[in-house]
């Protein structure tokens, strides 16, 4: 109820809210007298006084005065700077229930956006692997440098959708030495009167502080971005951060734009390596593991379930499907390694732990015996590429950054992997192309020439490898795109290369279901899906997906004769049958559509027929996101629209 009564709904109105459900990222969602609420820092179960701060004509924000009853699925954010910064958007819920989310978040996305069906996504959906310790788990940090309202040198990072500082000296997702770190540069600052960037002025020398740390190798790398040229008595700075245990690499990047991207392209080693070198271990996994991580649920008094697994505890909710099976036993970590070495503008999965069993997963998902041929789109430093190559016969990787591609040729040389080759050039332009001219009676040679030019040092020999192989019709392909998804022609390209297998590494799930609905209906079918916590206390997953070219499991040969007599078909019956099973036509909104202002002299929108078929118990599958929907009640068609859509679907066949 309302603290102010009946008084109307405005802005900085006071309201009282029972969450009951979480939005794709990570708001509370509640309703007050029938109007939906999304509340930044609710969890599931709170019971909230909040001040509106938003008015729609059927929703709004508000945010949290008073938590009057606390959730049992809240816990205490080790971050007191949580809310602020805007970092960790769930970190005062549970971490069984950020599991819980996580998985259903992707569950949800398959359904609504991909247009799978509920059963079908459940069947091919494994438990979410989530972390041991989720926190101090990131290998690298980027601290913005400016100067607070006193005068005072700062580092820290941007409040929620602002470019205003909040001051974090320890954030509890990084490293401890990160805070050492930055107080050695705040130092050198201050005691050299070396000044921050100013955004709006465009003066000022630092910019940012990036720190890199080898979670096995304990190196660190601090890259120090500066609008200028050089930095002034750089020797302070070094000398200072000498002093940290495992400091390798002190460099200086030089982005004298005025731009929100981070990096500029010119980066200079002011002392040590350019680079640190860190290990991505293979881990245990598959059926023959995982089969030993059984499950046992015990209920608790306070109404939790206690999910105990062979080598940990994750804490939920009662009632709720499985949220992990990921134990010790499962992703036991192997003697094998593949060690990288990283530079400050490399891609590099900011969760070494995780980032072991999403390979190792990915791995497994590809099943290779050492024969298959693999290309690897959108691969990076080679990360996914070299571990493929242990068990791969050949392994082709794409990438668009040339420093990218230089890092994992180094990388390759550095393990001694000989399969490997690397590409320059966008995955949705190389791939295509060389397509296209490899498949040309004659113009092999031509392809590998042109893919020489997008990789821009491709030596002869290379080129001709890459002509005579078969790589139009590969065993595997392995995409991991940013967060936008893969492109439509690369994906068209993939189809038209038919290989047995596609393994899917997605950053979101809402593009990976939207390009998951177009390979599935290129022919492929999804045999397993799983999402791993990359980025515990923040809303986003990483999803794994296996999709096999669908391919009769074996043939046989049968001799049918046609016409009248003893052991022959008749013609007329194969007609018959043809006819009979001839697949029904898809009825499309716009027929019934058509139908309706036909046969009844008015029209029906789109929202009235969904409305009916969800009313009838049709299979809904074209909703938008959960939170999406909520801010768009459904329509209610009058009664006689209802009977003519019924009539219609009834003409059609649909019901």
């Amino acid at each position: 109820m309302s603290v102010q009564g009946e008084a109307m709904l405005e802005k900085n109105s006071i309201i009282e809210l029972k969450i009951e459900d979480m939005g794709v990222d990570g708001e509370g969602i509640g309703k007050y007298e029938g109007m939906t609420f999304f509340v930044k820092d609710a969890v599931i179960g709170d019971v909230i006084r909040a001040r509106v701060t938003k008015l729609k004509k059927h929703y709004g924000y508000a945010r949290v005065e008073e938590i009057i009853e606390p959730s049992a699925r809240r816990t205490e954010p080790e971050c007191a700077l949580h809310a602020r910064c805007g970092g960790c958007q769930i970190q005062a819920m549970d971490y069984g229930e950020q599991l819980r989310f996580k998985q259903n978040k992707v569950r949800g996305n398959l359904i609504r956006i991909g247009g799978f069906a509920p059963e079908f996504v459940d069947g091919v959906m494994e438990p979410i692997v989530g972390m041991e310790h989720p926190y101090r788990y990131r290998n690298k940090a980027q601290f913005p440098i400016g100067m607070d309202r006193n005068g005072k040198i700062i580092a820290g990072f941007y409040a929620s959708r602002t470019h205003s500082i909040i001051p974090v000296s320890d954030c509890k997702l990084g490293v401890p030495e990160n805070k050492e770190i930055l107080d050695c540069v705040l130092s050198y600052m201050n005691e050299n009167h070396v000044m921050p960037y100013d955004e709006t002025t465009g003066k000022g020398l630092i910019r940012h502080v990036l720190i890199r740390y080898g979670f096995t190798t304990k190196e660190f790398m601090v890259c120090l971005v500066i609008n200028g040229k050089k930095l002034p008595a750089q020797e302070k700075l070094v000398e200072k951060l000498c002093r940290i245990d495992g400091m390798t690499s002190i460099s200086v990047n030089l982005n004298s734009k005025n731009t929100n991207v981070i990096l500029g392209n010119e980066t200079e080693t002011i002392w040590g390596q350019a680079y640190i070198t860190d290990y991505i271990h293979l881990r245990e996994c598959g059926t023959n593991v995982s089969a030993n991580a059984s499950l046992r649920e015990k209920e608790r008094t306070d109404g939790d379930v206690r999910k105990e697994t062979d080598g940990g505890k994750v804490y939920g909710r009662e009632g709720a499907r499985e949220i992990s099976s990921e134990t010790v036993e499962e992703f036991r970590v192997t003697d094998t390694a593949i060690a990288y070495h990283i530079s400050p503008q490399s891609f590099y999965q900011v969760n070494p732990v995780q980032t072991e069993k999403l390979y190792s997963l990915a791995l497994d998902y590809a099943g290779l015996t050492g024969k298959e041929t693999v290309w690897d789109l959108y691969c990076g430093i080679g990360t996914i590429s070299l571990f493929l190559a242990q068990k791969a016969g050949m392994v082709y990787g794409v990438e668009i950054v040339p420093q990218a591609i230089e890092d994992a040729r180094n990388n390759a040389k550095l393990n001694g992997i000989m399969n490997a080759k690397f590409f320059v050039g966008k995955a949705e332009e190389v791939l295509p192309e060389f397509y296209e001219r490899a498949g040309k009676t004659g113009q092999q040679k031509d392809a590998a020439g042109k893919m020489e030019g997008a990789a821009g040092a491709l030596s002869g020999d290379a080129a001709e490898e890459v002509a005579g192989a078969d790589m139009r019709h590969p065993d595997v392909i392995v995409v991991d795109p940013p967060r936008k998804g893969c492109d439509v022609q690369c994906l068209e390209t993939m189809l038209k290369m038919a290989p047995e297998r596609i393994v899917y590494v997605s950053c979101d799930s809402a593009t990976l279901a939207r390009d998951l609905r177009v390979l599935c209906d290129g022919g492929y079918e999804i045999k397993r899906v799983r999402a791993v916590d990359q980025f515990g206390h923040t809303v986003h997953v990483e999803t794994i997906v296996l999709l096999s070219h669908k391919s009769p499991d074996s043939v046989i040969n049968v001799k049918v004769e046609f016409g009248e007599g003893e052991g022959k078909v008749p013609l007329d019956t194969i007609a018959e049958r043809a006819k009979k099973y001839q697949p029904k036509p898809k009825i499309t909104y716009k027929m019934i559509q058509e139908y309706v202002e036909k046969k009844y002299g008015f029209k029906v929108h789109t929202a009235y027929i969904a409305e009916v078929k969800r009313s009838l118990g049709l299979t809904m599958y074209d909703a938008p996101n959960m939170a999406e929907e909520l801010k768009h009640p459904r329509k209610h068609p009058p009664k006689e629209k209802v009977e003519a859509i019924t009539d219609a679907l009834e003409y059609f066949e649909v019901i």
